[in-house]
This record gives C-alpha cells, sequence and structure tokens, in this order.
C-alpha cells in the first residue's frame, strides 16, 4: 500500500473556527470526549429508555448515511448511540449551525460530544456541500441526517427536503433509513427536558444513492414503512 501524507484538513483554524468548520478532524482530545459522551449515552438511554435497537445487521460498513423520522433532540443522540465500532467513531450529525453552534460554548459541546457539522439555514454554499460529499467518501464517514428539515411538533412525519440528494447522489454511498419509536413522547419539542420512556429503532435495508431524481421520496417511504404505517 502506499501511503500519502497530507496535513490536517483543520490545520491553522483557531478553536473556535474549528469547532464550526466542515473541515474538523478527530484531535486525541476530540476522540476521548466523543467516546466518553458515547459511553454515557448509552447508558443513558438503556437505563432511561430501556433502548431496543431491530435490524441492527443492515448497517454496512462505512462510508453510509442514516436517514430518520425526527420530532425530538433525542433522536440524533439515539442514532450515534446505537452505532458500534468504527461507524461510531465516524459518525457526524448534521445539525443546524444557529441551534448547536450559536455559542461559543454551545459549538464546543456540539463538535466535541455530538461530533456534529453545522448545516446554516440559508447559508449553507455550494462548496459547503461539495465539502461534505468530499468528506463522506474520502474520510469514510457517516451522516446522520434528518430529511424534514426541522422537528415535528406532533410527531407526525412531514415531507422530506431534497437537501440529502445534493449530499450524497453520485457518491456511490448507501442510504440507510430508520424509524425512532418513542423519541417524541419522552421528549417533545414544547418540553425542556426529557422523561422517562421506551425507545427503539428500527433499521432498514440500505438504499443506493445514485438516482438523485428519485432518492428523496424512495428514502421518505423506506422510512415510512418501517414505521408500520405504510
Amino acid at each position: 500500500m502506499e501511503w500519502k501524507l497530507r496535513p490536517a484538513r483543520d490545520l491553522g483554524l483557531a478553536a473556535g473556527d474549528r469547532w464550526r468548520s466542515l473541515k474538523r478532524e478527530r484531535g486525541l482530545v476530540g476522540m476521548a470526549v466523543h467516546g466518553a459522551w458515547r459511553a454515557l449515552l448509552r447508558l443513558y438511554f438503556r437505563l432511561a429508555h430501556r433502548l431496543v435497537v431491530q435490524g441492527r445487521e443492515n448497517l454496512p460498513p462505512p462510508p453510509f448515511v442514516l436517514v430518520a423520522n425526527h420530532s425530538s433532540h433525542l433522536d440524533a443522540l439515539v442514532l450515534a448511540a446505537m452505532l458500534r465500532g468504527e461507524a461510531a467513531r465516524s459518525a457526524h450529525a448534521l445539525a443546524a449551525g444557529e441551534v448547536f453552534f450559536g455559542s461559543r460554548a454551545g459549538a464546543a459541546f456540539a463538535a466535541y460530544a455530538i461530533n456534529a457539522f453545522p448545516i446554516w439555514r440559508g447559508r449553507t454554499k455550494r462548496g459547503d456541500l461539495a465539502t461534505l460529499r468530499e468528506r463522506l467518501v474520502e474520510d469514510r464517514l457517516v451522516y446522520i441526517l434528518f430529511p424534514e428539515g426541522t422537528r415535528s411538533r406532533d410527531g407526525q412525519m412531514g415531507p422530506f427536503q431534497a437537501g440529502l440528494s445534493s449530499i450524497v447522489s453520485g457518491t456511490g454511498v448507501p442510504v440507510v433509513p430508520c424509524w425512532i419509536e418513542g423519541a417524541h413522547a419522552a421528549w417533545p419539542p414544547q418540553r425542556r427536558w426529557p422523561r422517562p420512556g421506551r425507545l427503539s429503532v428500527r433499521i432498514g435495508p440500505a438504499l443506493p444513492s445514485e438516482d438523485r431524481a428519485a432518492l428523496t421520496e424512495a428514502c421518505r417511504a423506506a422510512v415510512q414503512r418501517l414505521s408500520g404505517a405504510g
């Protein structure tokens, strides 16, 4: 094997800029903090929510993209907590920048603990999408993405937005549909803090990402089927 050394993508960025950058790479501190956070999350979900995961065998090796219904701040956390091995270490939630990265403290937490990448509503440029696509493939990452774009206020799944296809179509990276059950009841948008309650995740077979025109609706249909409602 021929080794090609390259400088870190985030070389030279100040701490605050690095936390908010799509070029952020894992350092020793980040890996340690994220590992500790994952362990705490798994304990929390086991004790407070009796988390059950079905279909884990449908998860391919990285890179891949997880998509799911979105009705709670627990959603990204539970999908990250269910991953194992290299997939867990490579997972990045694509999170609303104005919500999670608006303050310095929030940006540090989102970057180190959640390992999130910011997506800024109305400010995402074509170059940002290109960076996400490049990193997904070259760095063999896992993206956690909610195509509805925002949390459902009533627990019902809304339409999927086309941003998903802009990131993955043509990359050959599979998209894995998931259905999260119980997160809205445990922590709906109207509540400040979560409450105990059973959670489950159903993982479906991976979908190919080549057909950009059909990908968004194919993903929504696959997630809907996992809900048992269609």
